[in-house]
C-alpha cells in the first residue's frame, strides 16, 4: 500500500489514526500550499485534488479520512477505535457523525470564509464566517451539556474514531483563532484529554 497525505484536517485524522494503532505505510507528500494537489499527475491519483488517498496493492485507490481509517481498521482491528458489539459501532458512529457534521464543518466553513489562501476557492463571505463563529459557540455549549455525564471522550469513557474527528475540530479552531468559553467545563475537560495525547496534531511553524 502507499499513502498520499498532506497538511490537512482529513490528512490528519489518517495519521492520527495510524499512530494510535502503530500503523506505518509508505507515505508521498502532497504540499497542498504549493498546489500541489491541483497538478496533471497528482489529479490522477484522486481528481478532487484531496488528500488523503490510500493506493491500495491491487492499484485500487481509496479516498476520503473516515473510509480510509475503516479499512485499516479491519486490517489492524487492535486497539479497536470503531467499536466492536453493535451498540458500540452505533454509538461511536453517531458521535462521529455529530462531530463531524454539527461542529468540525462548521469551524472548516470559518476557516475557508476567512483564511487568505482559500479566497481563490471559494466565494468568501466575512458575515457567513461571523454566523459560522456564532453557531459553533452554541454547539458547543449543547456538547457540554451532552457531556455532563463526566465521561472522558465524546463517545464515553473509550477513545474512538470520534475523538479523532474531535482532535482535528479542536486544531481547526486554534488555527482560526476560536476559543472554549471558560464555562464549558466538560468541553474544556474533554479537549484536555485530546491534546494531551502524544497524537495531537501539532501547529505548523
Amino acid at each position: 500500500m502507499k499513502l498520499y497525505n498532506g497538511m490537512s484536517p482529513n490528512g490528519a485524522r489518517v495519521e492520527i489514526f495510524m499512530a494510535e494503532k502503530g500503523i506505518e505505510i509508505p507515505t508521498t507528500s502532497i504540499d497542498l500550499m504549493a498546489n500541489e494537489g491541483q497538478t496533471p499527475e497528482y489529479l490522477k491519483v484522486n481528481a478532487l485534488g484531496q488528500v488523503p488517498v490510500l493506493e491500495l496493492d491491487d492499484g485500487r485507490r481509496l479516498s476520503e479520512s473516515i473510509a480510509i481509517c475503516r479499512y485499516l481498521e479491519h486490517l489492524h482491528p487492535e486497539p479497536n477505535l470503531f467499536g466492536t458489539t453493535p451498540e458500540e459501532q452505533a454509538f461511536i458512529e453517531m458521535w462521529l457523525r455529530r462531530v463531524e457534521l454539527w461542529l468540525f464543518n462548521v469551524a472548516g466553513d470559518v476557516g475557508l470564509h476567512e483564511i487568505e489562501f482559500f479566497k481563490y476557492r471559494v466565494d468568501q463571505n466575512a458575515d457567513y464566517a461571523k454566523y459560522c463563529r456564532r453557531i459553533l459557540v452554541e454547539r458547543l455549549a449543547w456538547l457540554d451539556g451532552e457531556m455532563a455525564d463526566g465521561r472522558t471522550y465524546v463517545a464515553g469513557d473509550k477513545f474512538t474514531i470520534a475523538d479523532i474527528v474531535g482532535m482535528t475540530l479542536i486544531f481547526i479552531m486554534g488555527f482560526t483563532q476560536i476559543d472554549i468559553p471558560a464555562n464549558l467545563k466538560n468541553v474544556l475537560r474533554w479537549q484536555q484529554a485530546l491534546v494531551s495525547r502524544p497524537t495531537f496534531p501539532k501547529m505548523p511553524g
